[in-house]
């Protein structure tokens, strides 16, 4: 790491907070494929997420561990997203996508028991976010190849979650305003654990 590169490190100060209008805004799409800055951006968001679950790291620069981070949390109106996490089966998923759209999902839902949160919201949000149990993605890597992944679990959690902040949406807009702990009765629904 080059002199320069360590205060270039993002850190909780770079992260939008609720309230920017950033954040309930529908992103522009990236060109493909993609430009130096775009990938320049792309890897810091991943390098952000890697240190916030570096617990050494972590504490250094007072970051808050997160999973996922999508470009406008950074203030970017473009469609991009970060993911680093590991699933219930403790496979690491890393996905640094571009223009990703979900293609197909499942009919069967689940949520977080524990709720979701999100590094640009500093308070706890209590209450349940159906999401669906499995979702089918198309996006473009950092090299700007197509990808098409099938996700399940946390995994397509966390990448709806992403997918949700490059439309705008927050992820206490999906929440029951009137019982939070209320979950769609049309639907199947599980807890995640």
């Amino acid at each position: 790491m080059t002199h320069q590169d360590k205060h270039n490190l993002l850190t909780m100060k770079d992260i939008v907070k609720e309230g920017d209008p950033i954040l309930r805004t529908v992103t522009d799409n990236v060109a493909i494929p993609p430009s130096d800055e775009d990938k320049q951006i792309l890897n810091k968001m991943m390098q952000f997420i890697k240190n916030s679950q570096d617990e050494t790291m972590a504490k250094k620069y007072q970051l808050r561990p997160g999973v996922g981070l999508s470009a406008n949390q950074l203030g970017f109106n473009k469609r991009m997203f970060a993911a680093y996490l590991t699933d219930e089966k403790e496979q690491l998923h890393e996905y640094a996508w571009i223009n990703p759209k979900i293609i197909s999902h499942s009919v069967q839902m689940t949520y977080m028991p524990y709720g979701e949160g999100c590094l640009s919201v500093d308070r706890q949000v209590p209450g349940y976010v159906p999401r669906y149990d499995r979702i089918k993605v198309r996006a473009y890597d950092i090299e700007g190849q197509e990808v098409t992944v099938k996700l399940k679990g946390h995994v397509a959690i966390v990448v709806q979650h992403e997918i949700d902040h490059l439309n705008g949406i927050m992820f206490y807009d999906h929440i029951n305003q009137d019982n939070p702990f209320e979950l769609p009765d049309d639907v199947a629904i599980k807890s995640l654990y």
